[in-house]
């Protein structure tokens, strides 16, 4: 009879495996190791978690805390609950303000997605050697400062700036104005700014997610008879819907939140064509000394950026489906 290798084992070592009483509990092991598991999870998140919960949420709580008191900054407050967001509704300044943050949007998400996903298509198509190069051109804008940008677009747009100096050299001198201080052409002279700087980043986003599409789409396409253009509505666009909801949620951001552009250009003039959200928030707070009405300001900003931004990715989730 042929033994198994475990009996030969034994009997070579002349020890026996010790066994189990018949009486004697199992241990298990599993048991009492799965609280520890689940736990291990929660515990690489711990930090993450405080750090989230003292710099995001405990501000955002206390700010929705401190709308509901008429408080100076200074003294004791007095609770008034919803006064402040019924006076904000009432009040036509704070309401043409985020009549202003809306007309941005269109500057800082729409106009610069079309022209962003056009440079992105043709340097894509033509196959531009150097794209690197022209990716570091076009997201310059996004690593300067925004005090830069707005002192050197205040310069360009000054009475005697290069634009109206340019103007009058082409015969152009009744359209020369004072772009920053015209009631008409303040808020739309700010908002070709937020352009300038968008563009780049909307570019970038939109060629990272061409740059992964399958060449066989596109090889397909052309056997198909499909043109340029047709190509891009059928293969890219549907393969970048989402790069393009990532560009509209962080240009939408830009344009709810911006703030630096509109002090260091206009401080909100003249007289209040080109006040936002974001500069109302100073204004309340550090100029007529009313915090609460500078929180409620916040949190209706916070509210509308957080339900914009869940249109736009419920509208994307839909699309990529």
């Amino acid at each position: 009879m042929r033994r198994s290798p475990l009996a030969s084992t034994r009997a070579a070592s002349g020890s026996r495996l010790p066994r189990r009483h018949p009486g004697a509990p199992r241990r298990s092991h599993r048991n009492h190791s799965r609280p520890a598991r689940l736990a291990v999870p929660y515990v690489f998140l711990a930090p993450a978690l405080v750090l989230y919960g003292a710099f995001m949420l405990y501000p955002v709580g206390r700010a929705v805390h401190l709308s509901l008191f008429d408080w100076d900054g200074m003294g004791l407050g007095v609770f008034v609950g919803l006064r402040n967001y019924a006076d904000l509704a009432a009040d036509g300044a704070l309401r043409a303000s985020f009549v202003h943050a809306a007309v941005l949007m269109i500057f800082y998400c729409a106009v610069p997605l079309v022209i962003g996903v056009i440079i992105a298509a043709v340097l894509n198509r033509g196959k531009v050697r150097g794209l690197g190069f022209f990716r570091t051109v076009f997201f310059v804008p996004q690593v300067i400062a925004m005090v830069v940008v707005a002192t050197a677009w205040a310069g360009i747009y000054a009475f005697n700036g290069p634009l109206n100096q340019t103007l009058r050299s082409l015969g152009l001198g009744f359209l020369a104005v004072d772009w920053l201080g015209s009631y008409t052409w303040a808020l739309p002279a700010i908002g070709l700014i937020g352009t300038w700087v968008e563009i780049g980043l909307v570019t970038v986003l939109m060629l990272s997610g061409m740059a992964k599409i399958n060449p066989e789409l596109y090889e397909a396409a052309r056997l198909d008879g499909a043109g340029a253009i047709r190509e891009f509505f059928a293969v890219t666009w549907p393969c970048v819907v989402g790069e393009t909801a990532v560009a509209l949620t962080l240009t939408i951001v830009a344009a709810l939140k911006t703030f630096d552009l509109v002090y260091m250009t206009t401080s909100g003039g003249p007289g209040n064509s080109t006040t936002v959200p974001s500069y109302q928030v100073y204004y309340q707070a550090f100029r007529l000394h009313d915090v609460g009405m500078a929180a409620a300001i916040g949190v209706a900003l916070t509210a509308l950026i957080f339900a914009v931004n869940l249109v736009v990715n419920r509208l994307a989730d839909r699309a990529e489906a």
